[in-house]
């Protein structure tokens, strides 16, 4: 028997939740098989299994329990056949439309609740059957209530297109003999809150109770990065294999206004004030256990292909669960988009320690003047959020005006932010 214990997130972590098991109490597992998801107040990891065998569990999912903890044992001496370490898949018959209106028109009304007898029809049917493999709680609930696959394929009725209208009219069709009801559900839906989300509502509370935030605002005319991406979208893809999008050209144009204004790149501790020589962005990453922001490093010092290879990669582990405290720890400034969600403008949430963060919103069309005359251009509205502690209203607006410039002229990039005609006469 090999104990199974909690690992640890990270050093100042002692407690976990134990969100989701994956597996079955009695299940046959294989080894590096994911058996668990742990969350923690930072991040959600996945226990693994050590070896192969038949996994007993110690642990109900929704538990906090300690780092070391033993979670599951696995018994090694229970030998794991090879087809328990393929994906299980359940083989079912299609059956055309057409037989199934002439099922509807052959059979009463009163058939539809009775299970079908298609298993006991002939040895064909017993063939297909056998073909069905179902996953491992499904074969440990058939076993307590008795049933075969043969038992479970007989239950099954045939959808008719009556059912399907239903569906689509988003008309519940109630059985036989029971009353329709208007009435509303006004039932209360109850769940835990997750650690990584107790965390985040904390530090959201503390962000608001411990620093002077203020939020300035700018636009952006986008047509100049969309021409490009329109461009050049075609040979950048078939030269580094990813889309260039809108976000590595923020993380591009923050990371040189940063280096031009250090004030919006520092932070505060206790009665110092750090400023970091280097830029690291943290890139909030929408995630089905919440809001995480891995780090993307020394973006000042990357291409534009660098930026979208390793932002794709991290935001991939973000949402797989797969990303370790070390990609979402030490950022200096944050940059959060909340227009592809279709948000026009919003004050962002300070990302402590850090002093400042970048909000991007939606590109819309809008009438701006250029020139003396009334054009149509997509225009984005941006937010600075900033500990006005730190930050006075010089740095922060400039560096809202620097970002602005750089993406409306981007080739400032090759001049590191500054115009590039002055770069050309060295002024």
């Amino acid at each position: 028997m090999i104990d199974v214990k909690i690992p640890s997130p990270g050093e100042s972590i002692t407690e976990v939740e134990l969100a989701t098991w994956l597996v079955s109490d009695g299940d046959l597992v294989h080894k590096d098989q994911d058996l668990a998801e742990i969350e923690s107040d930072k991040a959600t990891l996945m226990l693994n299994a050590p070896k192969s065998g038949k996994i007993s569990i110690s642990v109900e999912a929704g538990t906090t329990v300690s780092v070391g903890e033993v979670a599951c044992s696995i018994d090694t001496s229970v030998e794991v056949p090879d087809e328990a370490e393929e994906p299980l898949e359940e083989e079912v018959d299609e059956v055309s439309e057409d037989e199934s209106s002439e099922n509807e028109v052959e059979k009463p009304v009163e058939d539809k609740k009775k299970p079908a007898k298609a298993a006991q029809s002939g040895g064909d049917e017993k063939v297909k059957n056998e073909k069905v493999r179902p996953t491992p709680l499904a074969r440990e609930k058939m076993k307590v209530a008795g049933l075969s696959v043969d038992d479970i394929v007989a239950g099954l009725q045939k959808l008719s297109a009556s059912d399907v209208d239903a569906v689509i009219e988003g008309v519940s069709v109630a059985p036989e003999g029971s009353k329709e009801t208007s009435e509303p559900n006004r039932s209360d839906k109850r769940e835990k809150m997750s650690q990584l989300r107790k965390k985040l509502s904390q530090r959201l509370v503390s962000v608001k109770n411990e620093t002077a935030m203020l939020t300035t605002f700018n636009e952006v005319d986008m047509s100049a990065v969309m021409n490009i991406r329109k461009q050049y979208q075609t040979q950048f893809v078939e030269k580094y294999g990813v889309k260039i999008g809108f976000m590595s050209f923020f993380l591009k144009a923050s990371a040189l206004a940063l280096k031009m204004r250090p004030k919006v790149n520092s932070m505060i501790d206790k009665d110092e004030i750090v400023t970091p020589q280097y830029v690291d962005i943290s890139v909030a990453v929408q995630t089905p256990k919440g809001l995480m922001v891995p780090v993307i490093r020394n973006v000042d010092k990357l291409s534009l292909a660098q930026i979208e290879m390793e932002l794709k990669k991290l935001a991939e582990k973000a949402r797989s669960g797969k990303i370790s405290l070390d990609e979402m720890s030490g950022g200096t400034f944050t940059i959060t988009n909340g227009g592809v969600f279709g948000s026009m403008m919003s004050t962002p949430l300070i990302n402590p320690p850090q002093s400042a963060i970048l909000g991007m919103h939606n590109i819309v069309d809008r009438p701006v003047a250029v020139d003396g005359k009334v054009e149509i251009r997509p225009v984005m509205y941006t937010a600075l959020s900033y500990d006005h502690r730190l930050i006075d209203g010089k740095d922060s607006v400039g560096f809202l005006m620097d970002v602005k410039k750089m993406l409306e002229k981007p080739e400032a990039f090759l001049s590191g932010g500054s115009d590039p005609l002055k770069a050309v006469l060295q002024l």
